[in-house]
């Protein structure tokens, strides 16, 4: 099938295709005409990769998590160990979240938000401390 038909069915847009190519997460075949030709399989590991970049893993985590797929040989608890790391890093990323919020709302309370030139937002964040 072509990039086209390939993006479609992977959901996928075909830049998303080329970047994967071009950084070797991916090798269509080429035809005679020099065009893409991709298999099943090639959307089956489009769809992996969209799969795991939707829950939020890096190109190189990706790539990781590929090679084991394709590694019969593999142990589960490789992927396991990715996945924990993961998690790990989204519950950091929750807690920094939740003090940003904590922090904004002080910030939106502080503020009287009138037709005043003054405002304690601003002046809270130009203060060094």
């Amino acid at each position: 099938m072509n990039i086209s038909q390939a993006a479609q069915q992977s959901g996928l847009s075909t830049k998303a295709l080329r970047y994967y190519e071009s950084i070797d997460l991916l090798q269509p075949a080429r035809g005679p005409n020099g065009y893409r030709e991709y298999s099943r399989a090639d959307v089956e590991t489009l769809q992996f990769i969209q799969r795991a970049r939707a829950c939020g893993f890096s190109v190189d985590e990706v790539r990781q998590l590929l090679a084991l797929h394709r590694d019969p040989a593999r142990q589960s608890h490789d992927a396991k160990q990715l996945v924990e790391e993961k998690l790990q890093q989204v519950e950091l990323q929750l807690k920094a979240l939740k003090a940003m919020k904590v922090t904004l709302r002080e910030l939106a309370d502080s503020c009287a938000g009138d037709d005043s030139p003054q405002c304690a937002i601003l002046s809270q964040l130009a203060s060094r401390g």
